[in-house]
C-alpha cells in the first residue's frame, strides 16, 4: 500500500481542471460524507470528510501528508464522484444501504502501479454511529477505476471493466484455496466459470474494436447509434449469462455452509450486478434516448 506517497509526488496544479457537472442530491451528499482510506506501507488509515484520522494512530508520514495536501484531497474527492456520475450507477443501484447510512460512503484507493495516476477504489457504507465500534460491518457496494490525469473513457469504460471481472476471478482462486473446506469439491463451477469469464473477455475485446472509442453524437447518425447499442447490449449478455452462474454457485456454498469463502462470490457477484446495471441505465439507456430523440440522418 503506498498511496498517501504516491499522491505526496503529485502537484494538484498539475491536474487537469475539474469539469462543471451538476451533481444529484444523492452524489452531493455522499461527496459531503465521503471518507477516504489511503494506505501507506503496511498501514491503511482511515479519514474522516474534514481529514482528521479515525483509526489507526498517525505517525508522522501521514500527519505530514495531511497537512500539505488538502487541496488535493478535496481534488481527489471530487473527481471520485464526477467519474461515479458519469461513468457508474453504482450509487444509484445502492441508494438505499447509502442513505439508510446518511449518505455516509468510504472509499478505499488502491495505486495501480502508474506512478500515482490510476487508482482502483472500492467502495462500502456503514453506519454513522457503529462506524468506530464496528468497522468490520461496512458494506461492500461496489469499486471503480479512476485516472487522475484523463477523465473520459475509451469505450465509455467497458475494457477496463471487463478485464476487472477476469482479474476478481483470479482473485476468487486464491481466496478459494484459502477459505474452501474441499476446492476440489466444486472444481466444476471454477470451470463453468472460468470459461464464461474468458468468453465475456474475448468477445468483448472483439466488440469493442468494431466501436468508435468515444462517442461524438453530433457526428453519429441514427443507424450507427442503433448498431453501437445492439453490440453494448451483446457485451451485457454475456455479463448476465455470467452471472446467472455465479449466483448458482453462491447459492450451493450457501446450503454447504461454505461461511468463510461465500462472501467473496456475493462481493463478486456484486460487481457483476454493479456492471449490469451501468450497461442498463448509462450506457444502453444514454443511447435509446439518443436514438428516439434523433432526427434520423439520411
Amino acid at each position: 500500500m503506498n498511496e498517501v506517497e504516491e499522491l505526496s509526488k503529485i502537484d494538484v496544479k498539475s491536474l487537469p481542471p475539474l469539469q462543471p457537472i451538476l451533481l444529484n442530491d444523492l452524489h452531493q451528499q455522499v461527496l459531503k460524507n465521503l471518507y477516504l482510506e489511503l494506505g501507506t506501507g503496511p498501514v491503511l488509515y482511515l479519514l474522516s470528510p474534514s481529514y482528521s484520522i479515525i483509526t489507526p494512530t498517525p505517525n508522522e508520514t501521514i500527519n505530514d501528508f495531511l497537512s500539505k495536501n488538502e487541496d488535493l484531497l478535496n481534488y481527489v474527492k471530487e473527481y471520485i464522484i464526477q467519474n461515479l456520475a458519469v461513468y457508474s450507477s453504482l450509487l444509484d443501484v445502492n441508494s438505499y444501504f447509502a442513505e439508510q447510512n446518511n449518505c455516509l460512503v468510504l472509499a478505499r484507493l488502491r495505486e495501480r502501479d502508474s506512478g500515482g495516476r490510476r487508482y482502483e477504489i472500492k467502495f462500502y457504507t456503514h453506519s454513522p454511529r457503529e462506524l468506530m465500534t464496528n468497522y468490520k460491518d461496512k458494506i461492500y457496494i461496489g469499486r471503480d477505476f479512476i485516472d487522475l490525469f484523463h477523465f473520459r473513457r475509451k469505450y465509455l469504460g467497458v475494457k477496463e471493466l471487463v478485464n476487472s471481472v477476469k482479474d476478481q476471478y483470479e482473485v476468487l482462486l486464491d481466496k478459494a484455496e484459502e477459505k474452501l473446506n474441499e476446492p476440489m469439491e466444486y472444481k466444476s463451477f471454477f470451470q463453468e466459470i472460468k470459461e464464461s469469464v474468458n468468453e465475456l473477455r474475448n468477445e468483448s475485446l472483439v466488440i469493442l474494436q468494431s466501436l468508435p472509442p468515444y462517442l461524438d453524437f453530433n457526428k453519429l447518425k441514427g443507424k450507427d447509434l442503433i448498431e453501437i447499442n445492439a453490440q453494448y447490449r451483446t457485451i451485457n449478455h454475456f455479463l448476465i449469462e455470467l452471472t446467472d452462474e455465479v449466483s448458482e454457485f453462491e447459492n450451493l456454498l450457501h446450503y454447504n455452509k461454505e461461511n468463510n469463502f461465500v462472501r467473496y462470490v456475493t462481493k463478486y457477484k456484486k460487481d457483476l450486478a454493479n456492471a449490469i446495471s451501468y450497461f442498463n441505465i448509462k450506457i444502453m439507456g444514454c443511447l435509446n434516448d439518443k436514438i428516439l430523440n434523433l432526427k434520423f440522418k439520411h
